[in-house]
């Protein structure tokens, strides 16, 4: 089995031919030659862009690992602000031993205890005036590192708002950094490159919070691919769900050998109210740290005021495009605008303010470069109305307020939900986490805003995202892993699954395809009790299962895998169960096989309890497993039969000894396929 995959092993994750374009090179010719894989192009993954760690019910003073200082977490994305407090490394010793790494330093870039690698990659070679150097001039990647492994950082705010201490879930873990991401995006061919890398380098988890397209082949998705070789070197992956929510199917990433998360609420909700001038106030949605104390502007509509010079006219001017609008009529004044932009219009123009009618925005906070507040459809026409019947009408925006959010946690709109479309029999995403308004370090090269012109610099932002539930799990995984080095990546995904909590349905309409398992809940996951370990021969036989034949496995394993030993997608050993059934069935039947492994007490006893939803039969044989040894291995079978009476029903299948208890979600649900 090859510890490192590079070019020049006859392995290599580049291998796989990536295309710069559709049209250049993925020509049906190059898929019959020798050595080549999958022929897909080089596509470019977005980045799915402190008060959670409490909310979560993980306070600063944790039990921790004494070796929780030799995991090490790699992160792929647009590289890190090494001076951030977050990244101090006072108190910490020398790198793990097992580390092989390196500090691609520059000039004004240089690793130390904390961040103990840096590399970044650029295969097209264009630049385009950005510095050839891991440091991050965005400001996501250092977000991510630090919502993952950061220091704890005392009295720290995004100018005042969200104050307190910020920090990771493993503040004595180890950072390597992998910059893929600049400003033109992030290229499949330099994600591979930095999976090889991190593998040889000896990462124990990945952090990856970026994602693509809804690709329907495991085989042509960069990061499958690379989480895929991360797996079967003993490292776990952990990938964002995606932003592209609340569609069912939405999913960025799925594959089964990575956890996919979701991003829902804390307990912490950013307010913005607008006030107008006949004493009435709106409450509005946003993060701003502008202070107009409470003077009163006059207020304009979008649509009155086009830009017509420049060729437009009151139906686009109104949705506050930028250019769009006079700056001789909205100068100084305060704009009402329709539609979800970053109010870009009125900032061009020079505006004292934006209101925007916002519609799923309104469940998390975003930034503008100038005082602004999303509001809803029926508060806009009133505002409007307002506008339209008074000689002088004046409004203020006021600055944002934190206020307690009693329905917390729910999954926000943006977050992609399941099924899956390649192997709806894995429950996609797999766990939740905060990716909400979460407070964590920052570039102060990066915009607040991510409009050119918002000059701001902040040692810390807030941000929303799947890409801030992801290092949440990230973190999560390496304080598990800290104190079961020995674990393979699957019981630490299983220990996290099967300790979730499950979020309430009565708020989150998609139930488990938007949540997965449930919210993370990284104290019970220390000690599971049981968990479902799956090896690379488990996932071989998966992907066998899934059509892809045995030349296809040889050329991304390097080995001799076969598909001599296909197995049906449902009977992965994975710590969920999913049952797709055509909406023609009338009629639900199947069956899931699953093996335990004991990780707690020297004996135990554990019973199964299942209740099946209306209409449908679930039987678990046998349902008692006993145990006399650590590591000793149990199967079961869980059958399924009977009527879907809904589109998607789910139940839980739960073993328990007395006092822990194993928890899996079941889902049976209508196939769109």
């Amino acid at each position: 089995m090859n510890s490192r995959l590079t070019l020049s092993t006859p392995v290599r994750l580049m291998k796989l031919l990536l295309c710069p374009s559709t049209q250049t090179c993925c020509k049906k010719p190059l898929r019959g030659l020798d050595g080549v894989v999958s022929v897909f192009p080089n596509l470019k993954r977005q980045l799915h862009t402190t008060r959670s760690w409490d909310f979560i019910g993980f306070p600063q003073n944790v039990q921790r690992a004494t070796t929780e200082s030799d995991v090490i977490i790699g992160v792929l994305d647009t590289g890190i602000w090494p001076e951030s407090e977050s990244f101090s490394d006072q108190g910490l010793g020398p790198p793990p031993k097992k580390w092989k790494g390196t500090c691609q330093s520059s000039s004004n870039f240089t690793c130390n205890r904390k961040i103990i690698g840096a590399r970044y990659y650029k295969s097209d070679g264009s630049f385009n005036g950005e510095e050839m150097s891991p440091r991050d001039y965005d400001g996501h990647g250092t977000h991510v590192a630090s919502t993952a492994a950061g220091n704890s950082v005392s009295q720290a705010s995004m100018l005042g708002l969200a104050a307190g201490t910020a920090r990771g879930g493993v503040v004595s873990a180890r950072i390597s950094v992998y910059k893929v991401c600049w400003s033109t995006g992030c290229n499949d061919a330099d994600i591979l490159a930095a999976f090889d890398d991190a593998i040889a380098d000896g990462v124990d988890i990945l952090s990856v919070s970026l994602g693509g397209l809804n690709d329907k082949n495991y085989f042509r998705n960069g990061i499958a691919i690379g989480a895929f070789h991360a797996r079967r070197n003993g490292i776990l992956t952990v990938t964002s769900a995606g932003n592209s929510g609340p569609r069912l199917g939405s999913l960025g990433n799925f594959s089964p050998w990575s956890i996919s998360v979701a991003a829902s609420t804390t307990d912490r909700k950013l307010v913005t109210n607008v006030g107008l001038g006949d004493n009435r106030t709106f409450e509005g949605v946003s993060i701003n740290t502008f202070d107009l104390k409470e003077q009163q502007y006059p207020i304009i509509y979008g649509g009155d005021a086009p830009n017509t010079q420049a060729g437009f006219d009151a139906s686009t001017s109104r949705s506050c495009s930028a250019g769009s609008l006079d700056p001789n009529l909205v100068k100084g004044k305060i704009v009402l605008c329709e539609g979800r932009n970053r109010a870009l219009g009125p900032f061009v123009a020079e505006a004292v303010g934006a209101i925007t009618q916002g519609q799923n925005s309104r469940d998390h906070g975003t930034s503008f470069p100038l005082p602004a507040s999303y509001i809803d459809l029926q508060d806009a026409n009133s505002i409007f109305v307002y506008i339209n019947s008074t000689r002088n009408p004046t409004a203020t925006i006021f600055k944002t307020n934190e206020e307690k959010d009693t329905l917390a946690p729910v999954v926000v709109s943006f977050s992609a939900r399941g099924p899956s479309h390649v192997s709806p029999e894995i429950l996609k995403p797999d766990l939740v986490a905060p990716g909400v308004d979460i407070l964590a370090g920052w570039s102060p090269k990066g915009s607040i805003s991510g409009v050119g012109g918002d000059n701001r610099s902040l040692q810390f932002n807030i941000i929303s995202g799947t890409s801030l539930s992801c290092p949440h799990v990230s973190g999560a995984a390496a304080y598990v892993k800290s104190f079961h080095p020995e674990w393979s990546p699957s019981a630490v995904q299983s220990a996290l699954m099967t300790t979730a909590r499950p979020l309430s349905p009565r708020f989150n309409r998609e139930a488990e395809f938007a949540y997965g398992a449930g919210q993370i809940d990284p104290i019970k996951a220390v000690n599971p009790g049981l968990v479902y370990d799956a090896s690379e021969i488990d996932f071989v036989r998966f992907l066998c299962g899934q059509g892809y034949t045995t030349r296809t496995l040889q050329l991304v394993t390097g080995d001799d895998s076969s598909c001599s030993g296909a197995a049906k997608a449902s009977d992965l050993n994975y710590p969920s169960f999913a049952l797709p059934t055509p909406a023609s069935n009338v009629t639900v039947s199947g069956s899931f096989r699953r093996t335990v492994t004991h990780v707690g007490s020297e004996k135990s006893t554990y019973n199964a309890t299942v209740s099946g939803p209306p209409g449908l039969k679930i039987q678990v044989n046998p349902s008692v497993l006993s145990f006399t040894s650590y590591g000793e291995k149990q199967s079961f079978v869980v059958s399924v039969e009977g009527s879907l009476e809904a589109s998607i029903v789910s139940t839980s299948l739960v073993w328990s000894d007395g006092k822990i208890q194993v928890r899996s979600p079941i889902v049976v649900f209508n196939s769109p396929q």
